[in-house]
C-alpha cells in the first residue's frame, strides 16, 4: 500500500465510522461534490443548482498542469459524495492520486467521456494523449456540461427533472455565447487573426474561429521556452507585423514580455493586448469567475485588441461586474 493509498484508507475509514448511522446521500441534504478545476466546478454548479454543494480545488490563477493535492484536498475528497475531474491528462500531477481515490470514492472524469475522440486535437509533444483545453470552444464544452448532468442524475436520481431544466438553460446560454464569439471574432481583419499567448491553451479556440494560434510554451506549462524559441517568435512578430500579444492569468508573463522586448529591439512595436483566462477562471464572485464570463472576457478582449468590433462590456454587459 502506497503512502497515498494509506492516507486515503485512514481518512475513509474514519469518515465511514463517523457517518455509519446515516446514508451517504440524505434526502434533505445537497449532494456534496469536489471538483478539480474552476471550469468543472462551474459546470456542476450550473447543472446542479440548489441540489448540489460544490467545492472547487483550483481557484483563480491556479495552474492545473502543475497542481498537487494538499492534505486538506484529500480530506475534502474523501468526505465528498463524489469527485469530478476534467481528465485528458489536464490534472497531470494528480493522476496517481486519482488512481488510488477511485477505489474509495465515486470519481467522474468528464471530458474523457464527453468529447468524441474525432473532435479532440492531438499534439506532437504527447503522441499518446490529447490537448485537454476543450473549454475554449463553447460548442465542445456543452458536451462536458451534458456529461455533468448525466453524472448528477446517477448520484441523485430524484433530481433528474431539476437537472434537465438547468441543463436546458445552460445549453441555450452556451449557444448564445458561441454565436457571440463567432460574430465578434470574425470582425477582426483576416490578416490580424493571429493569437500569440504564453502556452498552447487556445488550439480549440483557433480551430473554432479560424485563428492562427501560437503558444510560446507547449500544452503543459511545465515546458520552458528557450532563447531560440523566443527569437523565432520575435521573427514572426516582426515579419508579419503582429502588433498585439496576450498574457495568461495562470502562466508567468516572463516569455511574453521577452517577445515585446525582442520586437522593440528590432524596431517593431508590440503591445500586450491584455490578460486572458486560459487554465483558470477569474476571481470568485465576479462575472469572469464563471465559465460564461471567462469566455466572454476572452473573445471580447481578443477581438478588440486585434482590431475587431465588440462591446466593451461584452455579450451580457457584465465584464468587470461583481456577481
Amino acid at each position: 500500500m502506497t503512502m497515498i493509498d494509506r492516507r486515503i484508507f485512514l481518512l475513509t475509514s474514519a469518515f465511514a465510522i463517523a457517518t455509519a448511522a446515516r446514508p451517504v446521500l440524505a434526502a434533505a441534504k445537497p449532494v456534496s461534490v469536489v471538483a478539480t478545476t474552476g471550469m468543472i466546478a462551474d459546470a456542476i454548479r450550473t447543472v446542479g443548482g440548489d441540489r448540489v454543494e460544490v467545492q472547487g480545488l483550483m481557484g483563480e490563477g491556479i495552474d492545473p498542469h502543475t497542481y498537487r493535492q494538499t492534505r486538506s484536498d484529500i480530506a475534502a475528497m474523501v468526505k465528498a459524495d463524489a469527485v469530478f475531474r476534467h481528465g485528458l491528462y489536464l490534472e497531470a500531477q494528480l493522476e496517481d492520486f486519482f488512481e488510488s481515490l477511485a477505489s474509495h470514492r465515486r470519481l467522474f472524469t468528464l471530458a474523457d467521456t464527453a468529447v468524441p475522440k474525432d473532435r479532440l486535437l492531438a499534439h506532437d509533444e504527447y503522441p499518446d494523449k490529447y490537448d485537454p483545453h476543450v473549454w475554449m470552444d463553447p460548442r465542445l464544452w456543452v458536451l462536458v456540461v451534458r456529461a455533468a448532468r448525466d453524472a448528477l442524475v446517477a448520484l441523485d436520481p430524484a433530481g433528474e427533472t431539476d437537472y434537465a431544466a438547468n441543463l436546458a438553460k445552460a445549453e441555450a446560454d452556451l449557444d448564445r455565447l458561441a454565436g457571440y464569439a463567432e460574430t465578434v471574432l470574425a470582425s477582426v481583419p483576416e490578416q490580424a487573426r493571429v493569437l500569440v499567448t504564453a502556452h498552447d491553451a487556445f488550439n480549440y479556440f483557433g480551430r473554432a474561429y479560424d485563428y492562427e494560434v501560437m503558444g510560446i510554451q507547449g500544452i503543459s506549462t511545465e515546458s520552458e521556452a528557450g532563447l531560440a524559441t523566443v527569437e523565432s517568435f520575435v521573427d514572426v512578430l516582426v515579419s508579419r507585423g503582429i502588433g498585439a500579444i496576450f498574457v495568461e492569468s495562470s502562466v508567468s508573463e516572463r516569455n511574453v514580455k521577452a517577445l515585446v522586448e525582442g520586437a522593440a529591439a528590432r524596431g517593431h512595436k508590440v503591445v500586450i493586448g491584455g490578460q486572458i483566462y486560459s487554465d483558470a477562471m477569474g476571481r470568485a464572485g465576479t462575472y469572469e469567475g464563471t465559465y460564461m464570463g471567462m469566455i466572454d472576457h476572452n473573445v471580447t478582449l481578443i477581438a478588440r485588441a486585434l482590431g475587431g468590433t465588440a462591446p466593451e462590456a461584452g455579450l451580457n454587459g457584465r465584464l468587470g461586474a461583481v456577481n
